[in-house]
C-alpha cells in the first residue's frame, strides 16, 4: 500500500500511476484518514485487498461535474452521508438548523445536503447511468428498510429505492465491502450480487428470495401504525448474525427489498487488522487553511477498544448497526496505537478515552453469544441482569494499567459511557477503585437518563434503585481513597412514557439532590430505534400495548423546563406544568417547593440577588451572566458555579 492520503484529484492519481480507479468514495464528511471515520476504514480495507480508491468529499450537489473529478470508477461508486445521519447533523430535536458541523472544515454548516445519501446517488445517476452504486454508513444502515422519518413526519421507503443505489452494505462493512468488490471484479453483474451477508438488495423477482420472512407491504405499514410496529419488531428480532432470518419487504407486486442476515462479528485478529492499517491519522492538508476539521479533536488522542453493545437501550440504534455482540481489539493492538499517539507533536500526555459504545464491555455478555448469538427477545441487563451474564472487569483493568505505564502518558481518561449497572453488579470493587483513582478528573459522566421507573422501563434502563446503589458506591469509594469527585448525570426529557407526572417526579429528585443539570437532552426520534417506533405509533412494539407520547412542542418544553426548574427563564413553563398536573403544593416557600408563587417570584426577580428555596443565590440582573448554565457565562464563573452545583449532587444520600 502506498503511503500518504488516498487520491482526491486526477493529479493525485497520476502521481500514483492510476489511470482509472476501482472505486470512488463519495462522502458527506471532510476527508479525515483516521479509524474513527467510516470512510477511512472502508477505503483502507479495500486498498489492503488490492483495490484503488479515491475520495470525493462533500461534492457540490448542485453541480453534476463535482461527481466526475476522479472520472468513472472501474467497479463502482461508494456513497455515505458521513459519520452521522445528515438530518441529525443538520437539525436539533426542535428541527432548528444547527450552526456548526464538526465534520466540515472550519465547522461550517451547509456543505452537505439534507438526506445526503439519496442526493449524492441521484447526482451520480445524472452522469453515470449504469455504474454500480454501493451505499453504506449510518444513514443508509439505519434506513435500510421502510422507516419513520421524524423530520418529514412520514414513513419513508427503503433508502435503496429512493437513492437508486444497487446495494446497501449495512452495519460494520469491513467484510461485506470486500466481498462486494471481489464479486464485481470477477465480472458478476451488480444485480446478481444477492448472496452476501450484511447487505440489502432489490429485485423484481420474488421467486429468488428463499428462507425468508416476508414483512408487510410498504403501502400497508405507512397507513397502519400497529402493523408498522409489528414489522419493526420483526426486524429488531432479526438483528443477530447467528439467528437472524432473511427479511424482505414488498413494494406492491413488482419490487422487493431484501435484507440478508448481518455479517458475523469480526474476530480479534480482524479487529486488530482494521486499526493497524496505514492511516494518516488526521484530516487532509487541503483543509488547513479553513482551520482543519473540528471532529478530529475528539478522537485524535482516543483509543477504540471495542464494538457492539448488549446494553439494549431502546433509544439507541446500536442493535441495528453494530449489533449486541462485543468485539474487542487485543491489548497489543491498542498499546501499539497508543505508542503512535504519544509520538504526535501535539500530544500533551493525556489519552482522552479508551472505550467504545460502552467503555467497560470487553467481552460478550455470556459464553454462548459467540456461537449461538444474542437472545432475540431477551435483554442481557434489562429489566434485571440475565443469570448467564458474565460480570468481569479484569481484562479492562489490565489494559488500563498497561496504558498508564507507557512513557509520556500522564493520565488515561474514560469518556465513553460507563455502564453503571454492569459496574455495580461486579462484586470485586477493583475497577471502581481504579476508575476513581486514575481515570476520573473531578467529574464522572453517567447516563441514568431518568429516575421514574415507569419511564426507565420504556427507555430499557435499570431501575432508579440500581442507579442509587451505584451513586452510593461511587461516593463511598471516593471518600475511602480521599478524593472529592462528583457525578454528572445525563438526563432525557419527553421520552415515550413520560407524562408531566414523571417529569415532576424527576424535578423533585433533583431538588432533593440540590442539583440542576446544565444540559438536558429532549428525546430525539432517530431511525431504527424502539423508542422512535413508540414515538410514531404510540405502541410498545414488543407488546403492542399503548405508550403515552408527547409530540406537542409546548408540553415538551414544559418537561424540559422542569428538569431545570431553578433557571428563572423557565419559571412560566414550570408554573404552568405544576398547575396543569395539579401539583400546586410545589409552588410556595417550603423547602419541598420547586418555585415561589408568582408575586413573590416577580418581587425577587426585581432584586439584584434573590434566594431560591434551598438557599441558592440567583443573580437576576447585575449578575445575570453568572447564572448557572448561561450561554454567556465567562468561563471562570461558569466553572466555579458548576463546581458548587456538582458538590451538592447526592449530598443528602451520602451524609
Amino acid at each position: 500500500m502506498a503511503k500518504g492520503f488516498l487520491p482526491i484529484s486526477k493529479e493525485d492519481m497520476e502521481e500514483r500511476g492510476i489511470s482509472q480507479l476501482d472505486f470512488v468514495y463519495v462522502c458527506g464528511d471532510a476527508y479525515v484518514d483516521h479509524p474513527s471515520f467510516g470512510h477511512a476504514i472502508i477505503s483502507r480495507i479495500l486498498e489492503q485487498h488490492g483495490y484503488t480508491v479515491g475520495i470525493i468529499s462533500q461534492p457540490d450537489w448542485k453541480d453534476d461535474t463535482s461527481i466526475s473529478v476522479l472520472g468513472e470508477p472501474r467497479l463502482g461508486f461508494l456513497v455515505s452521508a458521513g459519520n452521522m445521519d445528515s438530518m441529525v447533523n443538520h437539525y436539533s430535536v426542535s428541527k432548528k438548523r444547527r450552526d456548526k458541523d464538526s465534520f466540515t472544515p472550519g465547522g461550517v454548516m451547509g456543505k452537505r445536503p439534507d438526506y445526503a445519501t439519496v442526493v449524492y446517488c441521484n447526482l451520480i445517476r445524472h452522469t453515470y447511468k449504469k455504474t454500480p452504486i454501493i451505499i453504506g454508513g449510518i444513514e443508509a444502515s439505519l434506513r435500510r428498510m421502510a422507516h419513520y422519518d421524524y423530520w418529514s413526519n412520514k414513513v419513508k421507503r427503503s433508502i435503496l429505492l429512493d437513492s437508486g443505489a444497487d446495494i446497501i452494505s449495512y452495519g460494520m462493512g469491513e467484510r461485506s465491502i470486500v466481498e462486494i468488490a471481489d464479486a464485481l471484479a470477477s465480472g458478476i453483474d451488480v444485480k446478481d450480487i444477492t448472496f452476501i451477508d450484511g447487505t440489502v438488495f432489490k429485485t423484481k423477482d420474488e421467486t429468488i428470495i428463499y428462507d425468508a420472512i416476508k414483512l408487510p407491504d410498504y403501502d400497508v405499514i405507512k397507513e397502519d401504525k400497529r402493523i408498522f410496529a409489528k414489522s419493526f419488531y420483526t426486524q429488531y428480532c432479526n438483528t443477530d448474525p447467528f439467528v437472524a432470518k432473511r427479511l424482505y419487504e414488498p413494494y406492491g407486486d413488482t419490487t422487493f427489498v431484501v435484507q440478508n442476515p448481518p455479517q458475523k462479528p469480526l474476530t480479534q485478529e480482524e479487529m486488530d487488522n482494521t486499526y493497524a492499517l496505514p492511516y494518516m491519522r488526521t484530516y487532509h492538508p487541503i483543509y488547513e487553511e479553513a482551520g482543519g476539521v473540528p471532529a478530529i479533536k475528539e478522537v485524535k488522542f482516543s483509543l477504540i477498544s471495542n464494538r457492539g453493545c448488549y446494553g439494549g437501550c431502546n433509544f439507541c440504534a446500536l442493535t441495528f448497526h453494530q449489533g449486541r455482540i462485543i468485539q474487542t481489539r487485543s491489548h497489543e493492538s491498542i498499546i501499539a496505537e497508543a505508542k503512535l499517539i504519544t509520538e504526535d507533536k501535539d500530544f500533551k500526555g493525556y489519552i482522552h478515552d479508551v472505550g467504545g459504545p460502552t467503555a467497560n464491555f470487553r467481552q460478550p455478555a455470556c459464553e454462548k453469544q459467540l456461537t449461538k448469538g444474542a437472545c432475540p427477545t431477551r435483554q442481557c441487563l434489562f429489566p434485571t441482569p440475565c443469570k448467564n451474564l458474565r460480570v468481569d472487569h479484569s481484562d479492562y483493568i489490565k489494559l488500563l494499567r498497561e496504558l498508564r505505564s507507557l512513557p509520556k502518558v500522564k493520565k488515561v481518561f474514560i469518556r465513553s459511557g460507563i455502564r453503571f449497572d454492569y459496574l455495580i453488579y461486579d462484586k470485586d470493587q477493583t475497577f471502581l477503585r481504579e476508575l476513581c483513582e486514575h481515570h476520573v478528573s473531578g467529574q464522572l459522566k453517567v447516563a441514568p437518563e431518568h429516575i421514574s421507573n415507569e419511564v426507565l422501563s420504556k427507555l430499557g434502563k435499570p431501575s432508579v434503585e440500581v442507579y442509587n446503589k451505584f451513586v452510593k458506591a461511587y461516593y463511598d469509594m471516593n471518600k475511602k481513597i480521599g478524593k472529592e469527585q462528583y457525578l454528572v448525570p445525563y438526563l432525557m426529557s419527553s421520552h415515550p412514557g413520560s407524562t408531566l407526572k414523571e417529569a415532576i417526579e424527576l424535578a423533585e429528585y433533583l431538588r432533593d439532590l440540590g442539583y440542576m443539570p446544565e444540559q438536558v437532552q429532549d428525546f430525539y426520534p432517530t431511525p431504527a430505534t424502539i423508542s422512535t417506533c413508540m414515538y410514531y405509533t404510540g405502541l410498545d412494539p414488543a407488546t403492542l400495548e399503548p405508550v403515552y407520547v408527547t409530540t406537542n412542542p409546548h408540553e415538551k418544553a414544559m418537561q424540559r423546563a422542569l428538569i431545570q426548574y431553578r433557571n428563572p427563564k423557565n419559571y412560566d413553563l414550570v408554573y404552568e406544568a405544576l398547575m396543569k398536573a395539579g401539583r400546586k403544593d410545589l409552588i410556595g416557600f417550603d423547602k419541598k417547593c420547586l418555585i415561589k408563587p408568582r408575586r413573590a417570584f416577580k418581587t425577587s426577580s426585581n432584586n439584584t440577588s434573590s434566594q431560591n428555596t434551598d438557599g441558592r443565590s440567583y443573580h437576576k440582573k447585575a449578575d445575570d451572566k453568572k447564572t448557572f448554565g448561561s450561554k454567556n457565562s465567562p468561563k471562570k464563573s461558569t466553572g466555579n458555579t458548576k463546581k458548587k452545583a456538582i458538590r451538592n449532587v447526592h449530598k443528602k444520600k451520602n451524609k
